[in-house]
């Protein structure tokens, strides 16, 4: 699981006091059938899947090792033994070419302009990396530009661009998006809860449409919801890509984070002032500012290249199985990693994402049992999340079946094991007309959806689903609920420390024989009623009127073929 270490505890502690906004469509707009009788899950094939992909035998699962080649054989015979047929065109699997670029060697970055010389130190005051395969990153007097949050957002008549020509220039950009301090849900940017807009792979790509040389993010804590600490671990070791096609959209040469003091002191050199511009940059209207100053520096990369594998498995449809509805779970976790106490240094990954894994497998069976759907369910295994969603985005930019006629989806992720809850976290509530097919199934079943209480943070834009969804495809994120049967929230909260603090991407996420499987076989009867709901429905959901993924459904949508 990509998310940040504490965020599960955060989302658990946090009483959640807002509700999910409203969808495009009401229910009785939506053709949502039955799901039947209940799905035959396996709570078998749960413990024996999650077992054997967390022993040690598999070495943590990472990318690229004998541990990968385990994982893809067993997937591939769970699949077929489930009854499912392999995906990609009579295989089994989807190569992923990856390449780790591992920058070394920094330069200081140097701001300079008319009697203005700053310097200031890789590591603790700024960090960089490039995403193109190059053996020397050159970022050479590039003209500075403050361009607020960096957004294009044409739904919202906002441009930060504006007037702008930044071919050859460095973008100076602030994170999350304008109304991100609003106490509420709602507003242009949605207020409180992030949109795409604020995630900063956004600003980054945004940034090289534009034509950018650079792209500088200023680093503030709250708005950020981590620390510089956060920043500094996560962008100076090696930086996975998947390897690009050559229709790719263009790059930066260099992307980049800056102390928010250091951004303060570059932009009194160029006379101006960080907290005033920062106040102009929510305003709608808002245009760039050049600063007057020009930014270098330079570092050496290492390059390696390596190849992946995403598995995939599908039970064609019966009327419709041109349409397809997908089922995601990463396999990969972190491999050999840092030794704990006694000296175990494989991090097993049963958690996350072991669980998520097998439930696929589960979830196939489920299905396959019940007889197909009118739409084709497909059952997506995709490697490199934990490397950046890697391939998930590869996947979506190269799709086996047309995204087009990918109907929406449901994505899993670090199955909770507390026990039965009488909820479910729903991550990105009220985004699209999935919302209903979630609230019918919850419905069935007796539970209820909560949503998540830190929507601030953007975590919908943090796992595999995302790679579907800003390309257009609505999917569910839905997380194990926060308020447990026996226990309640004080009981949930503890649960989720304990697996916070001492096992998460960690040696201790190891299978646990004594785990109580219940909650996760609830959860997934969930997940079984909503494949079925959209395998057999007529309806085509899409994003909420506004929301920043409409416009790239309706586009993909109107394109010949489509079956949305």
């Amino acid at each position: 699981m990509l998310f940040r270490a504490g965020s599960i505890l955060a989302a658990l502690l946090a009483a959640s006091c807002t509700t999910l906004p409203d969808t495009a469509r009401t229910a009785s707009a939506l053709d949502i059938p039955a799901a039947g009788e209940p799905g035959r899950i396996s709570q078998a094939t749960m413990i024996d899947v999650t077992r054997e992909l967390s022993s040690d035998s598999f070495e943590g699962r990472a990318p690229g090792t004998p541990g990968e080649d385990k994982t893809v054989a067993l997937l591939t015979e769970r699949f077929a033994r489930a009854g499912l047929r392999p995906g990609n065109n009579g295989s089994w699997v989807q190569d992923v070419p990856l390449v780790e670029i591992t920058g070394r060697d920094h330069q200081p970055l140097v701001v300079q302009g008319a009697g203005v010389d700053l310097r200031f130190a890789f590591g603790s005051q700024w960090v960089g990396v490039t995403p193109r395969e190059e053996a020397r990153t050159r970022l050479a007097d590039s003209e500075l530009v403050f361009v607020g949050h960096g957004i294009v957002a044409p739904e919202r008549g906002w441009n930060d661009y504006a007037g702008v020509d930044m071919r050859g220039k460095t973008a100076v950009i602030l994170v999350n998006d304008p109304d991100y301090a609003q106490e509420t849900v709602g507003g242009l940017f949605n207020g409180r809860a992030m949109t795409y807009y604020g995630r900063w792979t956004y600003k980054y790509e945004e940034a090289a449409r534009q034509g950018a040389a650079g792209a500088i993010i200023v680093h503030d804590t709250f708005p950020a919801a981590y620390g510089w600490n956060v920043v500094e671990s996560s962008w100076t070791g090696p930086q996975a890509y998947a390897r690009r096609g050559p229709d790719a959209p263009p790059l930066t040469v260099m992307n980049g984070w800056v102390q928010k003091d250091v951004a303060e002191t570059i932009l009194r050199a160029a006379g101006q002032d960080l907290t005033r511009l920062s106040a102009a940059a929510k305003q709608q209207g808002f245009r760039p500012v050049p600063l007057g100053l020009k930014v270098s520096t330079a570092f050496a990369n290492d390059v390696r290249s390596f190849a992946s594998r995403n598995v995939i498995g599908i039970l064609p449809g019966t009327s419709r199985a041109d349409e397809y509805v997908m089922h995601t779970a990463h396999w990969d976790h972190l491999g050999r990693c840092t030794p704990d106490e006694t000296g175990d240094d494989i991090c097993n990954g049963a958690i996350d994402n072991a669980t998520g894994t097998a439930a696929l497998v589960a979830l196939a069976e489920a299905h396959a049992a019940a007889g197909p759907t009118a739409r084709t369910q497909v059952f997506l295994a995709v490697t490199a999340e934990e490397s950046g969603l890697l391939g998930a985005h590869y996947y979506a930019e190269n799709p086996v079946f047309p995204l087009n006629r990918t109907v929406g989806g449901i994505n899993m992720d670090a199955l909770q094991m507390a026990g039965p809850a009488r909820d479910v976290t729903v991550i990105g509530g009220g985004k699209s007309d999935l919302d209903a097919f979630l609230a019918a199934a919850l419905r069935s079943l007796g539970r209820v959806a909560t949503p998540e209480p830190s929507p601030q943070n953007g975590y919908y834009y943090r796992s595999d689903h995302f790679a579907f969804a800003r390309r257009g495809v609505p999917f569910l994120y839905v997380n194990g609920g926060q308020d447990l049967i026996e226990g309640g929230r004080a009981a949930g909260a503890a649960i989720a420390a304990d697996y916070t603090q001492n096992r998460y991407h960690g040696p201790k996420d190891e299978f646990d024989p004594s785990w109580d499987w219940s909650g996760v076989m609830a959860d997934l009867q969930l997940y079984y009623r909503l494949g079925r709901k959209l395998g057999n429905s007529t309806s085509w959901p899409n994003w909420v009127e506004g929301d920043e993924f409409r416009a790239i459904r309706d586009r993909s949508c109107a394109q010949a073929g489509a079956g949305c």
